[in-house]
């Protein structure tokens, strides 16, 4: 999809849910052919002509001052994830620069590594901004083993799971929320990235093979995605909800550790507990089918 049809569904999505009695403008008469506000309405309230806001809800807004799009933002009562993601769309019909660092591609170092692996008692990750799960902590990558079943492609990818493995609906109970957090996420990331191939390219086979992900791409709903609840169905533990926090590694951009904790005393945090003690059993039993196949046939380990 073009830049431009991203920008004209975009602002016609977020125009379409403001009624004039939001917006603090008068309604006249009941018959509105449009749902929520006219154009002529959005550029009175964001002091533009409304030949000016007309062109640039059809996708030309390059060019647009940072001014003119505060005032569009502020007209159609957008939120701080929506007001980045209209600059985004801004920079990219401008070709302008991401407002992020290039992103690096290369392995972590490994004093981030450490870092990760030091949060024994939280499930964590390092994803990108397609969802990829780059790295994992032992807890983290217990929690999440549906994902690391065997013969799952490399690194596996929290959509592509979601959405297109027969497990996705199972793993994520509150299935309507989790959908559209993930959506909503990979939306945010194309408006950062809209020339990433790889991207661009999850993107595309979603789309083609998911009805449920195609319909949600359609509303265009972006998302910051900090702090929150999740809920899990675990295959070996059951269900259990645990808290997160998300944050950006200022010298990797676009990468984000998430880490999953749990009020002591409470059913999930005994959970999480239960989780560990799992881990270590499914751990200690690959180890020890690895240590078996490496005897030779005169009995020897080798």
């Amino acid at each position: 999809m073009s830049t431009e049809s991203d920008i004209r569904e975009f602002l016609a999505s977020r125009r379409a849910r403001i009624t004039p009695q939001q917006a603090g403008l008068p309604a006249y008469g009941g018959n509105r052919r449009v749902p929520g506000l006219r154009r002529e309405e959005v550029a009175l309230l964001a002091g533009v002509s409304i030949d000016y806001y007309i062109r640039l809800e059809r996708g030309h807004i390059a060019g647009a001052s940072e001014e003119v799009l505060t005032s569009i933002a502020n007209a159609l009562h957008l939120d701080d994830a929506e007001r980045a993601h209209l600059h985004d769309l801004a920079r990219a019909a401008a070709k302008r620069p991401a407002r992020r660092a290039k992103r690096p591609r290369g392995p972590l170092p490994d004093s981030v590594l450490r870092v990760l692996r030091s949060m024994t008692d939280s499930p964590a990750f390092i994803r990108n901004g397609r969802l990829d799960i780059v790295a994992v902590n032992d807890l983290g990558r217990a929690l999440y083993a549906p994902l690391y079943a065997d013969g799952a492609p490399q690194p596996v990818n929290i959509a592509r799971f979601q959405f297109l493995h027969p497990g996705g609906r199972d793993f994520f109970p509150e299935w309507d929320e989790s959908l559209n957090t993930t959506v909503s996420l990979l939306r945010t990331e194309a408006g950062r990235a809209p020339y990433d191939s790889d991207l661009t390219g999850l993107i595309g086979e979603l789309v083609t093979r998911s009805e449920e992900f195609r319909t949600a791409w359609g509303k265009h709903n972006v998302r910051l995605h900090l702090t929150g609840r999740k809920s899990f169905r675990h295959p070996a533990i059951g269900d259990l909800t645990l808290d997160f926090d998300a944050m950006e590694l200022p010298a990797h951009p676009g990468l984000t550790l998430t880490a999953y904790t749990a009020a002591p005393g409470t059913p999930d945090h005994d959970a999480l507990r239960l989780l560990a003690s799992w881990a270590a059993t499914e751990n200690a039993a690959t180890a020890t089918a690895n240590t078996a196949g490496d005897v030779d046939p005169t009995g020897r380990t080798t």
